[in-house]
């Protein structure tokens, strides 16, 4: 949509539910590039990408370099199997369903231990590097058979540099979360849970091209706690086809009911991930993409919420879980108590930013100097760890100013004031110089941001579009 599109979508709102203090400050003409961002809204605080090409062999040199004096860094293992694609999903996955599924998700667990080894061996610091989160995602890895995640974890914990610190988080979707499965990984040591629960209106999930049923969700919760999990999170997504506001108001509900101990909330994204490198993308675009099958479903009488409406969803949700006392840290990732989610931490906090290591189809991987993302095409990605070759598709290069704005959009993305001590520790120079004060102060200028004698803070409505600013902006 054109701009006066963009502001038209933005100023059609639920009348049952409050305007969004947000609004305001889209509408303003000094901020037309955010809304422009948020109208396109790819995906802007997952991958940090560089500013230079580079070999993927020198990131894996900087990586080695940055892992022989190391705090503990994110440790991924991606398994991209699952039972359907989801009509919003973009990510690369593998179907696996039927009589041969145990038999293909096995394969990969073979492929992705078998590309861990590449990568001990290439990387030498990477075994001995402590990990302070160690996290098996996808795809849908709960759909993997017992001896599989048995075989994959035991793998990871003998290789790599767990220690008693060390957390192991396991994703899955609400049907695969049984309670048997939910009991092998407890005998695993698998501490934390995550979940892509979406939504708790069956019609949207139905419409989302979801096979499992808002109950399973519920019960998912129920089990969890049962079964004496520490954290369990959900993922909750707003901006769904004939999701309304009402339908937004009622997954808070629930989530509330239930209380587990930590919830994602991500807005849909259409705008391909590839296109910013802001997010991994397959090699097809999801179906919500098609600009032709989206109008299609229009002109079958379903509804795409406007902007508007979306921000409605979006504060009606983080004003809901603070209220009950949720902590929004970082950006749409809430919280019971003070603890920050863990591995989100440790890849963004101001302090930290340590390397991650993801490996699988898809990967993203990181250091301090480049990162790299794996191959996002099956037969390419099993060809080159068939043939013993780390199987990274591209890397980037961040030059010694990208490395600093890097650090300013990571810090940002936590929604914790970001400290002008720690950034002239790092970098040798002060926030309140240029090129970062007279942005700063722009930002301050239009309400999104504070400048204060230490530190650079987010206002409420800076909160609401860190990740506009950070990738338009800065």
């Amino acid at each position: 949509m054109d701009y006066v599109e963009a502001l038209t979508s933005l100023r059609d709102t639920d009348s049952g539910h409050p305007v969004p203090e947000v609004l305001a400050a889209l509408t303003a003409p000094a901020n037309r590039h955010l809304l422009e961002y948020v109208t396109e809204d790819p995906f802007g605080a997952h991958v940090f990408p560089g500013n230079e090409t580079y070999s993927t062999e020198d990131f894996l040199d900087d990586l080695g370099k940055q892992l022989a004096d190391t705090a503990p860094i994110h440790l991924w293992s991606y398994i991209p199997t699952c039972a359907y694609r989801c009509r919003f999903c973009q990510y690369p996955v593998v179907l696996v369903k039927g009589a041969v599924a145990d038999d293909k998700a096995t394969q990969w667990v073979d492929w992705n231990i078998r590309e861990a080894e590449l990568w001990l061996k290439r990387v030498p610091n990477l075994r001995d590097a402590p990990v302070g989160e160690f996290n098996v995602f996808g795809g849908t890895p709960s759909l993997l058979p017992a001896d599989a995640i048995r075989r994959l974890l035991d793998f990871y914990r003998e290789n790599f540099g767990f220690t008693e610190d060390t957390t192991i988080r396991f994703e899955g979707d609400p049907s695969t979360f049984t309670p048997e499965k939910l009991e092998l990984l407890r005998s695993l040591g698998c501490t934390k849970l995550s979940s892509g629960v979406q939504s708790f209106d069956d019609e949207v999930l139905r419409q989302c091209g979801r096979e499992h049923s808002s109950r399973m969700c519920v019960d998912f919760l129920r089990n969890a706690k049962t079964f004496g999990f520490d954290w369990y999170s959900i993922d909750l997504m707003y901006g769904l086809l004939d999701q309304t506001v009402d339908s937004v108001r009622h997954d808070l509900d629930i989530v509330l009911e239930h209380e587990p101990p930590a919830i994602v909330c991500t807005k849909l994204h259409l705008k391909s991930y590839a296109d910013t490198r802001t997010g991994v993308a397959g090699v097809q675009p999801a179906a919500w993409q098609l600009p032709d099958y989206r109008d299609r479903l229009v002109d079958q009488g379903h509804r795409w919420p406007p902007l508007g409406e979306q921000y409605q969803m979006r504060a009606l949700l983080t004003d809901g879980l603070q209220a009950a006392g949720y902590r929004e840290y970082p950006t749409m990732y809430f919280a019971r108590g003070a603890e920050p989610e863990k591995w989100k931490a440790i890849m963004v906090d101001q302090d930290k930013q340590e390397a991650e290591v993801a490996i699988g189809l898809g990967g993203s991987s990181s250091c301090r100097e480049s990162e790299a993302i794996t191959d996002v095409h099956w037969q390419r990605y099993s060809e080159a760890v068939e043939a013993g070759q780390i199987p990274l598709g591209s890397a980037t290069r961040f030059s010694p100013e990208a490395q600093e704005s890097r650090a300013i959009k990571m810090a940002l993305t936590t929604l914790a004031p970001v400290r002008d001590s720690v950034h002239r520790a790092r970098f040798g120079r002060s926030l309140f110089e240029e090129p970062w004060l007279s942005r700063f102060r722009s930002l301050a200028d239009r309400g999104l941001l504070v400048v204060e004698p230490d530190q650079i803070s987010l206002t409420t409505n800076g909160k609401t579009l860190v990740e506009a600013i950070i990738n338009t902006e800065l």
